[in-house]
Parts: C-alpha cells; structure tokens; sequence
C-alpha cells in the first residue's frame, strides 16, 4: 500500500477488493463533546436508509444499540456482531458491531464508526484508522468522535463535510469531594480493579451500596449492574473509564478516584480530553452534570478544569496506524508486511499488538513453519493469532492456545467438540469469588470467539449457544457475587428515604428483643439504656438515628423502671474498673466521691434520658455500690462498727477507712503493746511499718480497693499483680497507688504488706539473741534474683553482715553472710529510744550477751569472736 485513498469507496476489506460506489456518497463527520446526541443521530440517520452498520468501540454498546435497533425494526431485520457474538438473521440489514468485527465484505448503503477519535489510541487504534480511510457506505458515511480529530478528518479524509454539535447540557467543575459526601446519583470512576473494589467497599458501609462497572464484565452482568443503578437500587456508580465510551445513564456528577491510568507499558497521567470523555458523563439530555475528584486524588487543576468545561483541547497530531494490504505468502512475508511503516506523516506505528506478537512466536517453531506453507495456511495462521488475549495472564498460554486452535484447524479442518466441551467444562463453574468468576468469564469469552467462526467448527450454532448459555450462568453468578458483596439493601432504602424527607416520615418501632427497625429494617439494637447503631455509617446518621429515637420513646421509660427495682445481682463494675454496669451495658461512670469508700457515680451522657430518670438511675446504682462495699470489705466495716469508746482505737480504724485498709504507723502507736492486742482482736495488723488489715489482701478485696483508690485518685485502674505474685520491680506501677494497696518498698523491689511483715518477724525471731546465716532459699522464697537480696534485706531495715575470709594469719572457710537482725524496731519516723545508762545494770536474767553475740558492730572484728559466741551460748 504506497497511499491512502482519497475517494469515497464502498465498505471493503483490508485489501481493497470491492467497488461500485457513487461519486455522490456522503463522507461525514460529526463531532463534539459529550451529551450532544451523536450517536442517536447517527442509529436515527442509519435507520433511515435501506441497510446500514455502525460500529462501537465497545461489545457494550454494541449490544446496547443492537437492542434499540431491535425495539425499532424487529429481531428479524438487526445483527449483532462482536467478536464473541454473532446474531445474524437472513433478512439482516441493519448490524450493530465493535469495530473490529464490522463485516468488511458486506454492501450496505450506511456506514457509521462512533469514537472516532481512538483512531489515535496506541493499542486500538489501528483499526479505526483502518476504518476512517477504507470503510465507506453506498449512500452515507459518517464519522462520530470528539473535535481534537478535526484537523487530521481534513488532511487524510479530503472533502469530508465536518459539522460540529455542541453539548446540550452544561458541565461545571465541582472541585474535590469527600467519598462519603459525594450527591446520590454520582459515578465514582478508577484505573484498576483494586481501585474499584476498595472504593465499592467504603461505599457500602457507609452509603448503603453501588453498582459496579468494568469492561471486562459481560453484557448481561453490565446490564444487570446498571439496572441496580438506573432502578434506583443504589445511588452509586463505581466504574472504570470503560463508562466514558458512550454508555447512558442517569448521572448527575461523576468523581475521579485517580488521575492516571495504565496504558498496558507504563502509568501516565490522563489527557483533559480523556478526562472530558468521562466527565461527560454526568448530565444527559437537557440535565446539567458536573465533574471533580474525590479520595486521595488530587485537585484538577485551574486550566484543566476550565478546558474540561469549554471543551477545548489539543487537536491530535498523529494517529495510529498498521498495514492492512497484507502478504500472505509466508509466516516470514506477513509479519514483513505488518512492520512496514507509515505511508504519511500523520500516520504512526502504535504499540506492538498481541496478535503480532503471537504470530512472531509461532513463525519462529518449525512445526508452525511446516504447515504454514501456502498462502491459505499463512492467512488461517493470522486469523488465529488474532484470538483476543481476553484472560490476559501474562505467559505463553495464549500462543500455546493460538497454536491449538492452528493446528486442529488446519491438520483437522475442525476444532474437535472434545476440545471445546473440555473448554467449557473447565471454566463453567459459578461458584467462586468476584475475581474467580471474572477470570473464567475472560476464558469464556475465548470459547465463545472461537465458537463464532463457524468454519472452525462443526455445528457451530450449538456451540455458539454453549458458550452463551456458559456465559450467562457466569454472569448472574458475578452479579450476584457483585450485590452481594457491595450493595447493602436496607441501608441503601433508608439512607435513600432520608435524602427525599426528615427522619420524622420514617416508621420506626422496638421488637421485644430490643431490635429497633426503622420503615420495616432494623437499625440498630437497644444495649442498656443506648441505642446502638447495626451497620449504618453515613453522613444522614444522625437523621437515622433521630428516627430509630423517636421508636424507643416508650422503651426507654420502661428500661429505666426496670433497672431502678432490678435485683443486686444485675449490677457489676466494669472491667476497666471505672464503669457500673446493668445487664452487661455500661450506664454510669465512677467519679472523686467526698472520701476513698464513697465515690460519686455519673450517669452516661445519654440524649434519651431526662434529668428525673438520670437521677433515679443514680441512686439505684448509689445503693447497690454502697452495699457491694461493704460486702467486700465487710472486715473493715466490721471494725468501725465494733470499736469501743477508746479515742485511739477509733482514731486508727477511721484512718483505715480513710486509706481503704492500709495506713502508715504513727511513733507512739508502734510502742505500745496494749493497743497492738486491741489491733489484733479487730482483724487489724501492727506491722513495722504499716497498720492493714490481712483479709483486705485477698483478690477480691484488692480489686475493689483498687478500683475506689482510681476513683479517688482519678486515674484509670492499672493491672494489677496477680494473686500469687510475691514481689514486683519497686517502679511497676505509681508509688502512691502502690503504698495504698499495701505493696510496701524493699529496695528494687516491692512486697506485698502482709508477706513482708511476716518475713520481718520471723527474721526478727530468728536473730533476737545472735546473728543466723542468710539462707540460700530467701531469694526463691521472694521470688527475687538472688544478688537482689541484700538490696532487699536492706530495704526492710534486716542488717546484713557480708562474708568476710579470713586473716591472712588463719586458714579456714570464709564467715558466711550473717544477719544480724533489725536496726530500727520502729517507723522511720520515730524519735530514737533513751539510753539507760551504764550505772543501771540490768537483771542477771536479762544479762547482754557479749557484743559478739548480739551482732554489735563489733562482732567478728577480732580472733575471738567466734570463741565468744561459743562461751555465751555454754553459759
């Protein structure tokens, strides 16, 4: 091919082979943006004549208008032609095709491509350029497309009458939205299926449910999706750019989730005018529409947005082309004659296709080579490489697939049925997930294209209504999947109702479960005394919400009396220690009462109570908290009750109130041995450093002080040690909270008050006449390393004396490490005991032992001292 031609020419192949057309044949192009009524005047203008064909850029729009056409002319007198269907009646004279699958042999009076402008597209646009220069009707031509091809229609189409038709409604920038604020009625539009699945998602959980559009869904799943949406089912379209190829729907505003898309080698931004052929979507007929971004996309920017709205554009310079006068002589002649280059400037090679890069494969294999002899092979070699990679899975199984479908053609004549049942078989199964379900439709689609070339197959009709029928059961098993997943019904009605009307037109009402069902849906549940939402997060919540309301007028009132004659047992606190429960809910919070056993209690914010039934909340809850502590603490109520007249005794036991169990020891209290008796007929322990009570360091009873101790001190509860736990690092928790709970200091560590006051006697006792080795099972018996236990001896005032070897005089083991007893048998805070003096010697029976003996600081600093022990412990 050295040229282009120039003259109108009936619709032929590739090769050019068909004449007869009238010098007076109309070539026509009608251009303009979107909404201006292109394509019905160009089904209207074919309609008119005695036989026509119009091509689609998509197989959904092919369909679409085949069934306008239908409703128009009859079943008998439309085909459809795509590349996976075929529906050809005899008396055919009206055909809605793709473009690649326009019959290139047949004469007809009109011929119309819709989209002209992809004549530009680097992977498609071969063909429609192929069909801008070849394709020509008897009577009329025409060309529909967007106004950036104006310039080239004039130099490669020379006397092309171009009229241009302006949008019938406007289309304004509406700027960035929020998902969830975007207005019903809106197509939300991505580049990818992840894409479109996420943001399906969020609109569902917060909107109610959308529809989605892919190109990869069938017709019958396209169409189902969008019957969802123009029902009125849901208020959300989420597609791909597939929606801005000429499919009509009821769209007021479409939203970009992203601005750029993959072109099958690399990501790149969107022209204004793709971004246009989108956003003109919104708006139909004499409807205004508007456009902007929403998610994480960015802003369009001012000059964008402002060419989008006026419909200006870059005309295009080039457009895509390959050679269609092919040589089919050999594998090698063929792909020479693919590759030869663009006959004028504004003419360019796209992107390498599939169908080349198959036949460049199967060329290079010997057995390809050996029955690709004649020129009848080479051509039945390319019409299979041109099987659509629909599964597009990345390897060589579509050239291995190619190869198949080569070989049993041209060794057998036919495709073997087994084969094909194989086929089917394997990729009919609806069950699955969303991505499952697509994939085998892809494989279908295969099938069916195979199935549509009756010369490859025997009884090819049967087969073609196999893959149809396989087909369809996948594509309602995907819509199905598709509502299931992304459309949340209820939701959708009500939040649909709420956009018509107030919440005051909705019916609501209370089962006796406590479900709150708002116009026959249920909302949400009634939990104590909240309402808790089911499900619904959206911006109309709070007119949702103000309906399920007005239901629990009556159930609330009725909740509030049961609660203030409930039983004891239906109350607890919460885990977290700072909130009342009734019936598993929480209802009120504790808060700094007047003293640590007396904690306020504040009801939960709540829109539906009152005052009156806040404060009749209050005082049930006051009266079970009031005897919940004296029950657990009964011991320390026990003592306050039977305390006698002595102002000491009670001044210890309201101090104990006052501290909840523990307090500290005050000088003259640790020196008396008559209140230490009293102490202990109540239950209360005079230890060396603290008055408690032991039965108040049991779990239970540690709880509950833990919990009113962080009410008092208005801090959250922290957890605490568990019950067999004996020591713990001395900064595991606030020193304050820890003194109150009992857990008294000893050095890097803390010990709970009543292991450490024993441990204190019995060392005590051990070490009242001489010093005792320190026993190797202390620091196990604390639960303590054992290079901590000096540390902690120290800590509780235990004098410890190191091992020290002997002199270098002397042989022997070294002196074990001694203890020696307490250093202070009294609160830190003490005043030091008086001195007797030397002139006021004790009993013979109460004789000091020798400072040896008593582990004075003295002991062990001479030879003698170990003889000395000796000699007081003989006499």
């Amino acid at each position: 091919m050295t040229g282009v031609p120039t003259g109108a020419g009936p619709l032929h192949s590739a090769a050019g082979r068909a004449t007869g057309i009238s010098s007076s044949a109309q070539v026509r192009a009608v251009l303009g943006p979107t909404n201006t009524g292109k394509t019905h005047l160009a089904i209207e203008r074919m309609l008119a004549h005695a036989s026509g064909i119009i091509g689609f850029p998509l197989r959904l729009l092919a369909r679409e208008n085949y069934d306008r056409m239908v409703a128009r002319k009859g079943v008998g007198k439309v085909a459809l032609i795509t590349g996976e269907e075929k529906i050809i009646p005899p008396d055919a004279r009206w055909f809605s095709c793709t473009v690649e699958a326009m019959p290139l042999d047949r004469r007809v009076a009109f011929v119309a491509v819709d989209e002209i402008q992809l004549c530009a597209d680097p992977d498609r646009g071969h063909i429609f350029t192929d069909r801008l220069l070849h394709a020509r009707g008897q009577v009329e031509t025409m060309f529909l497309g967007a106004d950036t091809i104006r310039p080239l229609l004039r130099r490669l189409v020379p006397g092309i009458e171009i009229d241009h038709r302006p949008r019938l409604s406007h289309l304004g920038h509406m700027g960035a939205s929020k998902l969830t604020r975007l207005p019903p009625r809106s197509a939300i539009v991505a580049f990818s299926a992840a894409e479109v699945y996420a943001i399906a998602e969020l609109i569902r959980r917060r909107r109610g449910g959308c529809a989605i559009v892919m190109g990869q869904l069938s017709p019958r799943t396209r169409n189902a999706q969008v019957a969802l949406y123009q029902n009125k089912e849901v208020d959300y379209l989420v597609a791909t750019d597939a929606i801005g190829m000429g499919l009509n729907m009821d769209v007021n505003h479409v939203a970009f989730a992203s601005l750029s898309k993959f072109d099958g080698t690399r990501m790149r931004p969107l022209t204004p005018a793709e971004i246009a052929q989108v956003a003109g979507r919104a708006g139909r007929g004499l409807r205004d529409g508007t456009f902007g971004t929403t998610g994480m996309c960015r802003p369009l920017s001012e000059e964008v947005a402002e060419a989008v709205e006026e419909h200006r554009f870059d005309p295009l310079t080039r457009l895509s082309w390959r050679n269609s006068d092919l040589d089919f002589s050999s594998p090698d002649a063929l792909l020479t004659s693919l590759g030869r280059s663009p006959p004028r400037p504004e003419l360019t090679a796209g992107h390498e296709a599939s169908d080349v890069l198959a036949l460049a494969n199967l060329a290079a294999s010997p057995e390809i080579r050996t029955l690709a002899r004649s020129r009848a092979a080479t051509r039945l070699l390319w019409e299979a490489c041109q099987i659509p990679d629909f599964r597009k899975l990345g390897d060589d199984s579509h050239i291995r697939l190619c190869a198949r479908i080569f070989s049993h053609v041209i060794r057998d004549g036919r495709v073997p049925p087994a084969w094909m049942e194989g086929q089917i078989a394997a990729f009919l199964r609806p069950e699955g997930t969303i991505d499952s379900l697509m994939h085998r439709l892809s494989g279908i689609r295969v099938c069916a294209y195979v199935a549509a070339r009756p010369d490859w197959l025997r009884n090819a009709e049967y087969w073609q209504e196999r893959t149809r029928d396989a087909e369809n059961q996948l594509s309602d098993a995907l819509h199905a999947q598709l509502t299931a997943r992304f459309v949340d019904r209820r939701a959708a009605t009500l939040i649909r109702r709420l956009d018509e009307g107030s919440a005051d037109d909705l019916l609501s009402a209370v089962t006796a479960q406590g479900e709150v069902l708002v116009e026959g849906h249920p909302v949400g549940r009634i939990a104590g005394l909240d309402l808790m939402a089911d499900g619904i997060d959206a911006p109309d919540g709070r007119l949702l919400m103000r309906a399920a309301r007005r239901a629990v007028r009556t159930e609330i009132p009725r909740r509030v009396h049961v609660l203030a004659h409930a039983p004891d047992s239906c109350f607890d606190i919460a885990q977290d220690g700072r909130h009342l429960m009734w019936e598993g809910v929480n209802v009120a919070r504790l808060r700094r009462g007047h003293d640590l056993l007396h904690p306020r209690i504040e009801v939960l914010d709540n829109p539906l109570l009152d005052n009156v039934q806040r404060e009749r909340i209050r005082e049930r809850l006051q009266q079970w908290l009031e005897r919940h502590v004296r029950d657990v603490l009964a011991p320390l109520f026990a003592a306050q009750a039977a305390v006698p007249d002595d102002p000491a005794l009670r001044g210890i036991v309201h101090r104990l109130m006052e501290d909840g169990g523990v307090t500290p020891l005050h000088r003259d209290e640790a020196r008396s041995r008559v209140l230490h008796g009293h102490l202990g007929r109540l239950g209360i322990r005079m230890g060396h450093l603290a008055l408690f009570m032991p039965a108040l360091m049991k779990p239970r009873c540690m709880r509950l002080r833990a919990i009113l101790t962080c009410a008092h001190m208005e801090t959250d509860i922290p957890e605490l040690p568990a019950a067999s736990v004996i020591s713990v690092p001395h900064d595991l928790l606030p020193a304050t909270f820890m003194d109150r709970m009992g857990w008294m200091r000893a050095g890097p560590v803390r010990i709970r008050a009543d292991i450490g006051e024993k441990l204190v006697t019995e060392l005590t006792r051990q070490t009242r006449h001489h010093p005792v080795p320190l026993s190797n099972a202390l620091a196990s018996r604390l639960s303590i390393r054992r290079d901590a236990v000096l540390a902690v001896l120290k800590g509780l005032d235990i004098h410890v004396r190191p091992a020290r070897p002997m002199p270098p005089a002397q042989f022997g083991p070294p002196a074990p490490v001694m203890l020696m007893g307490r250093l202070r048998h009294r609160p830190a805070h003490t005043a030091p005991r008086t001195v007797p003096s030397r002139a006021a010697a004790p009993p013979a029976g109460n004789r000091r032992p020798h400072p040896a003996a008593r582990g004075g600081h003295d002991a062990g600093d001479h030879p003698f001292a170990a003889l000395a022990v000796l000699k007081v412990r003989q006499s």
